[in-house]
């Protein structure tokens, strides 16, 4: 088993090294077809005025273990290209929102794949069969936005298509993979991972699986990406770096005697690999969470309820990221299918005069904690952006892409996407902050006199929460959802907290913003990925823990199949 071992890192370590990517060949090859594609299609009758490439070249290393064997490991290079040709004007282009047509935005991105093996012509080749199938849907869109525009009623927001921003030029040499315990480089540009000593934790990690037979699903996945980016725009614009990500996920999965299913999630986020907790340290948490979801399974299911309750830091993040931050997600306001729930709310109070709420791309840490949000430029070329979306309770500003609206011209830095999606603004490290802030104790206190007050028998705290969504369209109701994994009733005569199951937190937005009452002095964090029109990107939500006057939560859909009729194989040996 080590000889096999040994011979896969090392066909590895050729792989991941071999295709390490000469970038200036890529790069001159995409500059040359960029220019050539605008010079020849501007003798057009209906020309381009704008074209960008954004080439993402992904090295990523997996590998995923369960019940303390590996189930799966590889080792992978890929490079894709995304092209956007506008044709028109920045005031009125192929990307135009057709009326009628719920979230109609559309830059006529086509995702291609490229060789990762550098030669000219082959890339060449590939990116001008591409750009002219971009091109001629540019054309047939445009007519189509046109013939909207001429039979709709007059628009309210008559911003421009496209934003006008400053070139930038800024080219780092991109990063590459390499597998093994060697030290990574001094200039950080060679990053090596060794998945033999991470394959021996995630199976050791994953060993403590064995002992419950309760346990539907045990598995740990453990990612180490390196995503190295370059854009490249008509207006001038250039810049290319690299960034890294590690990640390692606890999935949890148990059944209740009712039906309902319980997962139990724990994720862990760094840039490096080394810079992840260290083993002892998961492997308590994990012993945690089996202790907790074994009490889950047995819990009584919750009520529904509307009173007062807590929210953990990372319980308030979600909660924010939900129920606010799509909602200041700038293009949405310039669709008329939207809810548009803060378009009037600038300068006017949302939230209480101790609530801030901010926006911060530029960090890659909050606390000493890694937070997955940061990023130098976004997925338009544009350098990221600090943005203060609420200062003490009254809103201030929306999150901004290229795509511009009324009294908001200019590109803030969020404009993000996942590779094959159009850009659109979105959220990155979202940061709630608190002005005024009382201890934790304390903040249950107060969680326990309002029980009283509203005759209550108990309050609720959320501890721990798996995501969750919501709607911003105007033809549905404007609500959300937020799916509590962790919760407990915290009862006022003073009995024991009680671990329950099975509801969901959901709401208006505006309603539940006018029940926040105190913060505490804590902080949650909560990195993930967030799916939405443009596709999933790496985002955090931060807060302290809120306490909320009140909350609903309704029922959880539940399973209605029984739990497996024969018990689950166990190791002689373990079970002894």
């Amino acid at each position: 088993m080590k000889f096999r071992l040994l011979s896969l890192c090392v066909l590895l370590l050729f792989n991941a090294s071999a295709y390490s990517a000469d970038s200036e060949i890529l790069r001159t090859a995409l500059k040359k077809e960029m220019t050539r594609t605008l010079d020849k299609l501007s003798e057009q009758k209906l020309p381009p005025y704008f074209i960008s490439f954004f080439t993402t070249e992904t090295q990523i290393t997996s590998m995923r273990a369960s019940f303390g064997k590996i189930r799966a490991n590889q080792t992978e290079t890929n490079r894709l290209l995304d092209v956007d040709l506008r044709v028109g004007n920045y005031k009125f282009d192929n990307t135009h929102i057709i009326r009628g047509n719920p979230l109609s935005f559309s830059s006529s991105v086509s995702k291609i794949s490229l060789p990762i093996e550098d030669d000219e012509i082959a890339i060449r080749s590939t990116v001008w069969y591409a750009a002219d199938k971009v091109y001629k849907a540019a054309i047939e869109r445009y007519e189509k936005a046109q013939t909207n525009q001429a039979v709709k009623v007059t628009e309210e927001d008559t911003s421009d298509d496209f934003s006008k921003e400053k070139p930038v030029v800024d080219i780092k040499q991109w990063k590459k993979l390499a597998i093994g315990s060697t030290p990574n480089s001094a200039d950080g540009n060679v990053l090596y991972v060794d998945t033999a000593k991470w394959a021996g934790i995630v199976r050791r990690l994953s060993s403590k699986f064995n002992k419950h037979s309760w346990l539907l699903d045990g598995s740990i996945y453990f990612t180490f990406e390196i995503d190295n980016k370059l854009i490249q725009n008509t207006e001038g614009t250039e810049v290319m770096f690299g960034e890294s990500f590690a990640r390692l996920f606890v999935m949890l999965k148990a059944k209740a005697e009712d039906g309902m299913s319980l997962p139990l999630h724990q994720s862990y986020f760094a840039f490096l690999p080394d810079e992840l907790p260290s083993e002892d340290e998961i492997g308590k948490k994990i012993d945690e969470m089996i202790e907790t979801l074994n009490k889950l399974r047995l819990a009584p299911l919750a009520e529904t309820y509307s009173g007062p309750a807590i929210l953990s830091g990372e319980a308030a993040g979600v909660f924010f990221h939900e129920i606010f931050g799509h909602r200041v997600e700038g293009h949405r306001e310039k669709d008329p299918s939207s809810s548009q729930t803060f378009k009037q709310s600038v300068g006017k109070p949302i939230l209480p005069d101790f609530i801030n709420v901010i926006f911060d791309p530029t960090i890659n840490r909050l606390k000493g904690y890694p937070i997955s949000g940061y990023y130098k430029y976004d997925d338009e070329g544009v350098p990221s952006r600090k943005v203060e979306t609420v200062k003490n309770g009254i809103f201030a500003d929306f999150l901004m892409s290229r795509i511009p609206i009324d009294k908001h011209p200019n590109s803030n830095g969020h404009g993000r996407k996942q590779v094959g999606y159009a850009a659109v603004s979105r959220q990155s490290n979202l940061i709630v902050e608190a002005t005024n802030s009382i201890s934790y104790k304390e903040l249950r206190n107060k969680l326990i006199e309002e029980a009283k007050k509203q005759n209550k028998e108990y309050g609720l705290f959320f501890d721990k929460v798996s995501g969750g969504f919501t709607f911003t369209s105007r033809n549905i109701p404007n609500a959300f959802n937020v799916t509590p994994i962790i919760v407990y009733k915290v009862f006022v005569d003073g009995r024991p907290d009680e671990l329950v199951r099975g509801v969901d937190l959901i709401g208006t937005p505006l309603t539940t913003f006018s029940h926040v009452t105190y913060a505490a002095d804590d902080l949650g964090i909560f990195n993930g990925v967030c799916g939405a029109e443009s596709g999933g990107v790496p985002v955090s939500a931060s807060s302290p823990s809120l306490l909320v006057s009140k909350i609903e939560v309704q029922k959880k859909a539940k399973s209605q199949a029984k739990l497996p009729i024969l018990e689950a194989p166990q190791d002689e040996a373990v079970s002894q």
